[in-house]
């Protein structure tokens, strides 16, 4: 087996071996759940919206997937500092080869979080539009995984300090997730905001979520994957780039 099929399996060992990391990872999806989809869905539908849990639960699903994703690099740097980086970094593969390995694996187990919170949101009442489409709801569901799997490792290359990757991540997570339509539509937006929506990455993620969960979408399924992989694939070469210039 190459390196990237043994990075891959390692980091699903990982999670699997990890099962109270992921019962814990759902706290933050099933508190916005219960507090934004139940405490918002009277104001959303009396605003003419209809049912708040519809347009919530994409972006609830995508906000798991994006946490989950770029902290999989804090990895890199915990690797780094107890010596278990500089062992698979000798192995005869390249480095490529093991960067693609960790990003997959890790984008992997945030898609495998996501279903999981998928499930979770059928159980608070949203039910998908059309089971067929569920296929590309995955489909971009492991794009998003990859996309911030990929930025995570990238950031986490040019780090050696484990306490500042967490402040790094939440710097970037926060207007990620806060600006890509996950809580509110992307319509009728101040011009500022309009435009820091159209430059986030996980609006296009979240909006082919919901085009394919829902059947609602503000700029088109066809857009929503073309720009999402487009990014996806450079931000991995960015990431790659990076970590095959990792010094240890």
């Amino acid at each position: 087996m190459n390196g990237l099929g043994i990075m891959w399996l390692r980091q699903i060992k990982k999670y699997w071996r990890s099962r109270s990391r992921m019962i814990g990872s759902l706290g933050q999806p099933l508190l916005f759940l219960i507090a934004l989809g139940f405490g918002f869905a009277p104001i959303y539908q009396k605003a003419g919206g209809g049912n708040y849990m519809q347009f919530l639960a994409p972006g609830v699903i995508a906000m798991s997937i994006l946490f989950t994703a770029m902290f999989a690099g804090i990895e890199v740097i915990w690797d780094r500092q107890f010596g278990f980086l500089k062992e698979t970094l000798v192995a005869p593969v390249s480095r490529t080869e093991i960067m693609l390995g960790r990003t997959l694996g890790g984008a992997t187990v945030a898609t495998l979080q996501g279903i999981v919170v998928f499930f979770l949101c059928l159980f608070f009442g949203f039910r998908p539009a059309s089971i067929i489409h569920l296929f590309f709801a995955f489909i971009f569901m492991f794009l998003i995984a990859t996309l911030f799997t990929a930025l995570g490792t990238a950031v986490a290359s040019q780090m050696e300090d484990m306490q500042a990757f967490p402040i790094i991540m939440n710097f970037l997570i926060m207007p990620l997730f806060f600006l890509s339509g996950a809580l509110f539509p992307l319509e009728g937006l101040p011009t500022i905001i309009y435009y820091l929506t159209r430059l986030n990455p996980l609006s296009y993620g979240v909006d082919g979520l919901r085009g394919t969960l829902t059947g609602l979408t503000s700029f088109g399924l066809f857009s929503d994957l073309l720009i999402l992989t487009t990014i996806t694939l450079l931000i991995t070469f960015i990431g790659a780039y990076s970590f095959s210039k990792i010094e240890i």
